[in-house]
C-alpha cells in the first residue's frame, strides 16, 4: 500500500489539470468492496483514475465542497468541423442556431461504426482558452471509470502533455504507461500483438505544450511498443498510426496548435464552443449556486439570484457575451457566492483572491511557446504567458482606467497589443497570443439596445471591452503593482544598476588584492560604481511611493463620492439593473475596484499565486508601499467621508489582509457612519473582520448602521464589531423580536462598552423588548436607550419601569409606542425615583390632554430635595409653548422621508392639535395671536409641505421662547 500511496502522491504533484475542475464522492464499492481489493489490472486502473481525477482543488472549496461531476457538470457545445473549416472562428457567440444541428458528444466521435478495420480513430478536440477542454477531458475519464461512457473501450490511458514535455530521458510506450500506471506494466493489451490495441483509447491533454515534429527526417519511425524513444517521438508515431495503429486517440489543444498535426493524421475535427446559449449558462449557474443551499434558508435567495442572472443573460448583455466561456461562468458564480453567501464559518475570501485564483486556474504554468514552424523545444521558453498578458493587456487596461474608458477600437488594440516592429520570434508569440488568449479577455462591445447577434453596419466601428468590467481594473492594478508602468529612465537605471553592481563586486575583489601593494587612492574612482545601485534604489522608492499615492487618490476621488459602494457596483454588473437606474455622479464610468485590487495584490496569499503565474511581487516592495500607504490613509481619514467611501475603505482594508496596517489606520477613525448602505452578509463580515484587527482597548465613539436593511442573521455577524463601539445606532432596520436575543447578549457581555443604543423604528414588539430588558439589571454601561416606535406598548412600558432600578441609564426614549396615560405615568414615576435618568421621551403616543399635563407636572421638582426629570410629551406645557418642542419636531422632520405618508400626516395633525389646545388655554391676546398663526397651518397633502409649515410655525414662536441656537439641530434619539 505504501507503493500505491507513493504513486498517488507523485501523480497529484505532476499532473496539473486546470480550469473548472470538479469533485466527486464516488463510492469506491463500485470497483472494490471493503473486504477485498480488486485483482484485475483494469479494475485497479479504473479505481485509481477515479480517485486521481476526482481531486478537488482549493479554489472549489469556497463553494462548500459539495460538488461532483453529476451535480455540477454542464456539457459545453461541441461542433464537428470539416478539415477545410477547422481553424474558422464562430463570430458572434450567440449566432448558434445553425450550429445546434451539427453538435456532437465526445462519445459520438468514437462510434464503433466509424472505425475502419485495423485502424483506430484520431480525434482532435480544440477550442479557445476557457471553453472547457480540460473539464470535458476530466468528465470523460470519470464517466469511463463509472462505465457510463465509451464502454466499447476496455482501457483508457490519459496523459498530460505538460508532463510529457518535462521528460528528458528516452522511454518506450510501455515504459511511459507503466511509469504513470504501474498496475498496467505487464498488461498484454499494449504488447502490439494481434488486434488487442483496438480496445485502447489514448488521451493527450494540452498538445500545445509539447513540440511535435512529423517530418520523417526529424522523427524516426517506430512500431515497437518496447523501443525506447523520446516521448515526442512516441506520440508522433501513435498519431501516424505506425505504432499501435488499432488504438484510438483523443487530443485536446488550443486554436493556435491545430495545424501542428498534419491533416492526414486526423480522422475527425471537433471544436468545443463553450456555453453558446443562455440555457446552458442558466443550467451551470443553477447547479453551482443551488448545490450549497439545498435544505437551507438561503435556497430562496439563491433562486432569486439565478432568476436575475437569467434575465440579464436573456437581454444578451455584456455579461452574456463573456459567459459563453465556462471560465467566466465560474468567475460569476464565485463572485456572487462571495457577495451573498459569506458567513463567519466560511474561509476568508476576497475579491482579489477570487480573480487571482481564476487566472491561476486558466493560466497556471502556461508559458508563451515559440509557435508553429520552429524546432526550439517549448520547455526552453520560460516566458510566462500571464506576464505577457500583464505587459500588453495590462497596459491597455491601465491606460483605459487613467482615461476613464472601457471600450477600445481595433486600431487601439493594434497599437497597444501589436506594438512596434518585432523580431520573428516575437511575431510568432504575438500571433499565438492573439489566437488563443486575446478573445479570452476581450469581447465585442454590446451597445445599449443592440443585440449580440446583429452585425455592425458598414460605417460602424467595432469596439471591444474587457469580458467583465472587474477584469480591466484587476489587470490595471497588477500592471501598476508589478512596476510595469515605470518610466524609461527608471527601467534603464535598473538595468545599468544590475550590470554595474555585478561588475563592482569583481572590481572590489581586485582592489582588495592590489591594495596590499598600491595605495587605495589610486582605485578610489571604482567606488563611484556603488552610486548606481543607490541611484536605482532612490528611483524604486519614489515609484513605490507613487503607487501608494495613486491608491489613496483613486480611493478618495471627490467625483466618485456619491456613487454606490464598490460591492453594490459589482453586483449590478452581474445581475443587471432592475428598475430605476441609480444615479452616477462621476463624469465617466467608476473605477473604484482599481485601488482595492491594488491593495489586495499586496497580500501574501495572492502574491504566492501570482508567483506561480510568473508575476513576482517582492516583499520589500510590499513593505515600502505599505509604509507610505499608511501615512496617506491616516491623512485622508482626518476629513469626513461619505458612507459609500467609508464602506469602500473597509473593503480595501479587508482585501489587504494586513492586521497591523488595519489597526494603525483604525486608530485615526473615531466614528463609522454607514447610513443608508445596503448591508449584506459580506459587508457585515468585512466590518467585523476589520474591527477585529484593532486592540481590545480600541473604541469607536459611534457606529451608525441606520437604514441598512439589517436582519437577525446580519446582526449576529456584527457581534464582534459591536464590542468596539460606545454609541450604536441601529434605527430604521428590519430587526424583529428574535434580534433582541443578540442585543441582550451584547449588553450582558462583560467586554461590551455600549453606552448609547438606538433602536428606533424596528418591529421589536413587546416580546422582543421584554427579552432585551432582561439585560438591564446586570448591564452597567448603557446610558442612552432609544426604543421609539418599536411596539413597546403599555405592558412593555410597565416592565421597563420595573427594570430601571439600579441601572445607570440617563436618557430614555419610548416615543411613538402606543403607550397610554397610566403606563406613561408609571414610567415617569419610576424615572423620578431613579438616581440618574434626566430625560424621558413620550411624544407621539396616544396620551390624553390631562395625561400630558400630569406628565409635565410630575417632571417638575416640587421641592429642592426632589429630582427634576425632563418629560417630552407634548409641544405645549399648559397654556405655553414648550421649550423642548425642537426635538419633537425634529423627529417628525427627520423621519418624513422614511415613514409612511399617512403616518407623517397623523403625527403632524397631533402636533397641530396640541397647538390649538394651548391657544384656547392662553389668556394673553398676543400669545393667542402666535397660536392663531400656527393654527392656520393645515395639512397640505404632502409630508414635505406639512413639515415646511411646521418649521414656519415653530419659527413664529421662537421670538417668545428664545431657545438656544443649538437646540434646533438636536438629532433624534
Amino acid at each position: 500500500m505504501s507503493c500505491v500511496h507513493r504513486q498517488l502522491s507523485q501523480l497529484c504533484g505532476v499532473w496539473r489539470w486546470k480550469r473548472l475542475p470538479s469533485a466527486t464522492t464516488f463510492p469506491c464499492s463500485t470497483f472494490c468492496s471493503a473486504s477485498s481489493e480488486p485483482t484485475d489490472p483494469i479494475e485497479i486502473h479504473k479505481r485509481k483514475l477515479f480517485l486521481w481525477f476526482s481531486h478537488l482543488p482549493r479554489e472549489e472549496k469556497q463553494f462548500g465542497g459539495y460538488f461532483s461531476p453529476d451535480t455540477m457538470h454542464v456539457d459545453p457545445l461541441i461542433v464537428e468541423r470539416k478539415a477545410a473549416e477547422r481553424v474558422g472562428l464562430l463570430g458572434s457567440p450567440f449566432r448558434t442556431r445553425d450550429l445546434s444541428s451539427s453538435s456532437v458528444t465526445v462519445e459520438q466521435l468514437f462510434e464503433p461504426a466509424d472505425r475502419s478495420v485495423g485502424r483506430g480513430v484520431n480525434v482532435l478536440l480544440y477550442g479557445a482558452v476557457g471553453t472547457g477542454k480540460s473539464t470535458v477531458f476530466r468528465k470523460l475519464v470519470l464517466d469511463w471509470c463509472r462505465g457510463t461512457s465509451l464502454n466499447h473501450f476496455k482501457l483508457l490511458i490519459p496523459f498530460s502533455c505538460e508532463d510529457l514535455s518535462q521528460m528528458t530521458k528516452a522511454a518506450s510506450l510501455r515504459d511511459l504507461v507503466s511509469r504513470k500506471y504501474l498496475h498496467l506494466r505487464k498488461h498484454p493489451i499494449l504488447s502490439g500483438e494481434g488486434n488487442q490495441a483496438e480496445d485502447v483509447l489514448f488521451l493527450f491533454n494540452g498538445m500545445e505544450k509539447i513540440n511535435l515534429d512529423f517530418r520523417i527526417g526529424a522523427t524516426e519511425l517506430c512500431s515497437d511498443p518496447n523501443e525506447a524513444l523520446p516521448p515526442t517521438v512516441v506520440v508522433v508515431n501513435l498519431l501516424r498510426k505506425y505504432l499501435l495503429p488499432e488504438a484510438s486517440i483523443l487530443v485536446t489543444t488550443r486554436l493556435s496548435a491545430v495545424d501542428r498535426v498534419p491533416q492526414r493524421y486526423v480522422s475527425r475535427y471537433a471544436q468545443i464552443c463553450g456555453f453558446m446559449d443562455p440555457d446552458r449558462q442558466r443550467a451551470y449557474f443553477t447547479k453551482r449556486l443551488l448545490q450549497d443551499t439545498v435544505g437551507t434558508s438561503r435556497k430562496q435567495e439563491a433562486e432569486a439570484l439565478i432568476e436575475l442572472l437569467y434575465l440579464n443573460l436573456q437581454r444578451e448583455s455584456q455579461l452574456a457575451a463573456a459567459c459563453f466561456l465556462p471560465s467566466y461562468c465560474w468567475l460569476t458564480c464565485a463572485t456572487l457566492h462571495c457577495l451573498h453567501f459569506t458567513d463567519a464559518a466560511s474561509p476568508t475570501r476576497t475579491l482579489t483572491s477570487i480573480y487571482t485564483s481564476f487566472l491561476r486556474l486558466n493560466f497556471g504554468g502556461e508559458v508563451l511557446g515559440p509557435g508553429t514552424g520552429t524546432t526550439v523545444p517549448i520547455q526552453e521558453h520560460h516566458s510566462s504567458l500571464m506576464l505577457y498578458v500583464v505587459r500588453t493587456l495590462g497596459k491597455l487596461a491601465f491606460d483605459g482606467v487613467a482615461d476613464k474608458r472601457t471600450s477600445f477600437s481595433e486600431a487601439e488594440l493594434e497599437q497597444w497589443v501589436g506594438g512596434k516592429t518585432k523580431t520573428d520570434e516575437e511575431l510568432r508569440q504575438l500571433a499565438m497570443f492573439r489566437t488563443d488568449v486575446l478573445d479570452f479577455f476581450l469581447a465585442p462591445c454590446v451597445e445599449h439596445g443592440k443585440r449580440l447577434s446583429e452585425e455592425p453596419g458598414g460605417n460602424e466601428e467595432k469596439r471591444y471591452v474587457f469580458a467583465v468590467h472587474g477584469m480591466q481594473e484587476y489587470l490595471a492594478a497588477l500592471y501598476v503593482v508589478l512596476g510595469e508602468n515605470k518610466s524609461v529612465l527608471e527601467k534603464l537605471t535598473k538595468q545599468v544598476s544590475v550590470v554595474i553592481g555585478q561588475a563592482s563586486e569583481d572590481v572590489s575583489a581586485l582592489v582588495n588584492i592590489l591594495s596590499k601593494f598600491i595605495p587605495l587612492r589610486v582605485f578610489a574612482v571604482f567606488n563611484l560604481l556603488k552610486l548606481f545601485p543607490n541611484l536605482y534604489e532612490k528611483f524604486s522608492r519614489r515609484n513605490r511611493s507613487t503607487i501608494a499615492r495613486t491608491m489613496v487618490a483613486e480611493m478618495f476621488r471627490s467625483e466618485d463620492s456619491y456613487n454606490e459602494d464598490v460591492l453594490d457596483q459589482m453586483e449590478q454588473s452581474l445581475l443587471g439593473v432592475h428598475g430605476p437606474k441609480p444615479k452616477q455622479y462621476s463624469e465617466g464610468p467608476p473605477f473604484e475596484l482599481y485601488p482595492i485590487f491594488m491593495g489586495g495584490l499586496l497580500h501574501y496569499g495572492n502574491r504566492v499565486l501570482l508567483q506561480q503565474l510568473g508575476c513576482e511581487i517582492q516583499s520589500l516592495t510590499v513593505s515600502q508601499i505599505t509604509g507610505v500607504l499608511r501615512k496617506y490613509l491616516v491623512r485622508e481619514l482626518s476629513k469626513p467621508q461619505p458612507p459609500e467611501e467609508l464602506m469602500d475603505l473597509l473593503v480595501l482594508l479587508y482585501e489587504f489582509q494586513n492586521p497591523r496596517l488595519t489597526a494603525e489606520v483604525l486608530a485615526s477613525i473615531r466614528s463609522i457612519r454607514l447610513t443608508n448602505i445596503r448591508m449584506t452578509a459580506l459587508k457585515c463580515f468585512i466590518l467585523s473582520s476589520v474591527l477585529s484587527c484593532a486592540p481590545s482597548s480600541y473604541l469607536l465613539e459611534e457606529l451608525n448602521l441606520s437604514s441598512c436593511l439589517l436582519t437577525q442573521d446580519l446582526l449576529q455577524m456584527l457581534g464582534p464589531a459591536f464590542r468596539h463601539t460606545r454609541s450604536l445606532n441601529l434605527q430604521f432596520n428590519n430587526l424583529g423580536p428574535e434580534s433582541c436575543i443578540v442585543l441582550r447578549d451584547l449588553l450582558l457581555d462583560p467586554n461590551s462598552s455600549v453606552r448609547s443604543l438606538q433602536l428606533c423604528d424596528n418591529p421589536l414588539q413587546e416580546s422582543g423588548l421584554l427579552t432585551l430588558l432582561e439585560a438591564l439589571p446586570e448591564n452597567q454601561t448603557l446610558m442612552h436607550l432609544s426604543l421609539m416606535h418599536t411596539g413597546l406598548g403599555d405592558e412593555g412600558a410597565l416592565e421597563l419601569a420595573q427594570k430601571l432600578q439600579h441601572h445607570p441609564l440617563q436618557e430614555l426614549n419610548v416615543a411613538y409606542n402606543n403607550i397610554g396615560d397610566n403606563a406613561a405615568l408609571a414610567l415617569v414615576d419610576a424615572c423620578r425615583e431613579h438616581p440618574t435618568i434626566h430625560t424621558v421621551h413620550l411624544y407621539l403616543n396616544p396620551l390624553s390632554v390631562v395625561g400630558k399635563q400630569s406628565l409635565y407636572v410630575r417632571g417638575v421638582a416640587m421641592s429642592p430635595s426632589d429630582r427634576q426629570v425632563k418629560v417630552l410629551a407634548s409641544v405645549t406645557e399648559g397654556s405655553d409653548i414648550s421649550e423642548n418642542w425642537h426635538p419633537i419636531l425634529s423627529v417628525i422632520r427627520e423621519n418624513a422621508s422614511s415613514w409612511d405618508r399617512s403616518r407623517v400626516t397623523q403625527q403632524l395633525k397631533a402636533f397641530l392639535r396640541d397647538l390649538e389646545w394651548g391657544r384656547q388655554q392662553q389668556p394673553s391676546f398676543w400669545k393667542r395671536l402666535h397660536f392663531l398663526k400656527t393654527g392656520s397651518c393645515r395639512a397640505s397633502g404632502t409630508a414635505q409641505n406639512e413639515t415646511a409649515h411646521l418649521k414656519y410655525a415653530a419659527a413664529a414662536h421662537k421670538s417668545k421662547n428664545q431657545p438656544s441656537s443649538t437646540s434646533s439641530t438636536v438629532r433624534m434619539r
